[in-house]
C-alpha cells in the first residue's frame, strides 16, 4: 500500500531511540498517523514541529497497518506560531478539535481551513473570528452544524440576534425576545460574513456558542472536559481584540478573558 498527500503536523509521539509516530491532518486521508524513520534527527526535527505542512509517502503492507511516513517541508509555520501565545496555543486548539474525528476519516475542507487559520494567527484581530469558524466546521462534520440562516420560528433572514439552545437554530431578535434570558447571543458576524468581528464582546459571545455546543454534544457525552487549549486560546484573543465602545461600569462590566 502506497500513498502521497500534503498534511500539516498535529503532534509527534517518541517511537524507539531515534524514530516518532506523527499525527498529521492529510489532505485526502484526514487524521493519519505514521512512523518516521529518525524522526528524531537534526534534520527532521524542525520539519515535524506541529503546524508545519509537509509532503507525505506513506507505505504499509496492508492498509490497516499503522505506516511509515517519509516527510518533506512544504511550509514552515511552527517558528512563527511559538511567537505569540495565540499561535502557540491557536495550533493546540485546532489539533485538540481534529482529534475528535475518527481516524482516517477524510475531511479535506477542515485541512484547507486548518492551513488557512494558521497562516492568519500572526493577525490578532482576525484570528478569534476565523477559530470560533473552525468549531462551527468541526460541529458540522460531526453532525452537529448549527443552522444560522434564518430564524426557526418566522423564517426570517434578518435581525437574527439569538440561538436556541436546543436546535441550534437562529432566532430573530422580535421572536426571541420574550425569552432571551434562555436563548444563547448570536453575534452579527457569524450570520453574516459581511460583518467583521470588532471588539471583545463580540468575541466572546461567539466563544461561549461554540463552546456550548462543543460540550453539549461532544465533549460531555464523551466524558472528557474541554482542552485546556482552548480556554488558553479564547483568553489569548480576547485581550488581543478592542472593548466594546461603551464604558465599563456597574451597567458595562469589561469582557471577561475566560470562557466557561
Amino acid at each position: 500500500m502506497e500513498w502521497r498527500d500534503e498534511g500539516i503536523i498535529l503532534g509527534l509521539r517518541k517511537h524507539g531511540e531515534t524514530s516518532v509516530i506523527a499525527e498529521v491532518m492529510t489532505k485526502a486521508h484526514g487524521r493519519h498517523l505514521g512512523i518516521v524513520r529518525g524522526g528524531r534527527s537534526k534534520r527532521l526535527q524542525p520539519v515535524l514541529q506541529p503546524g508545519n505542512s509537509v509532503d507525505l509517502v506513506w507505505r504499509a503492507r496492508l492498509d490497516e497497518h499503522l505506516g511509515q511516513y517519509q516527510a518533506e517541508l512544504l511550509t514552515a509555520r511552527a517558528g512563527r506560531l511559538m511567537e505569540s501565545a495565540i499561535g502557540v496555543h491557536g495550533v493546540q486548539a485546532m489539533a485538540a478539535l481534529l482529534r475528535l474525528l475518527p481516524e482516517r476519516d477524510n475531511h479535506p475542507r477542515l485541512h484547507d481551513a486548518f492551513a488557512i487559520i494558521l497562516d492568519s494567527l500572526d493577525t490578532p484581530e482576525e484570528a478569534g473570528a476565523l477559530y470560533v469558524r473552525f468549531e462551527l466546521a468541526v460541529l458540522e462534520d460531526l453532525g452537529f452544524g448549527l443552522d444560522l440562516s434564518q430564524c426557526a420560528a418566522t423564517g426570517a433572514q434578518t435581525d437574527l440576534v439569538y440561538v436556541s439552545p436546543k436546535s441550534g437554530r437562529a432566532v430573530s431578535a422580535d421572536a426571541g425576545a420574550p425569552w432571551a434570558d434562555r436563548l444563547l447571543a448570536l453575534p452579527a458576524f457569524l450570520p453574516d460574513r459581511t460583518q467583521a468581528c470588532t471588539d471583545a464582546e463580540m468575541l466572546a459571545q461567539a466563544f461561549r456558542l461554540t463552546g456550548y455546543f462543543l460540550n453539549r454534544h461532544v465533549f460531555e457525552p464523551r466524558g472528557v472536559e474541554p482542552p485546556i487549549s482552548r480556554e488558553s486560546f479564547c483568553t489569548a484573543a480576547l485581550r488581543a481584540m478592542p472593548q466594546p465602545k461603551s464604558q465599563p461600569g456597574p451597567d458595562h462590566p469589561p469582557v471577561q478573558e475566560t470562557i466557561s
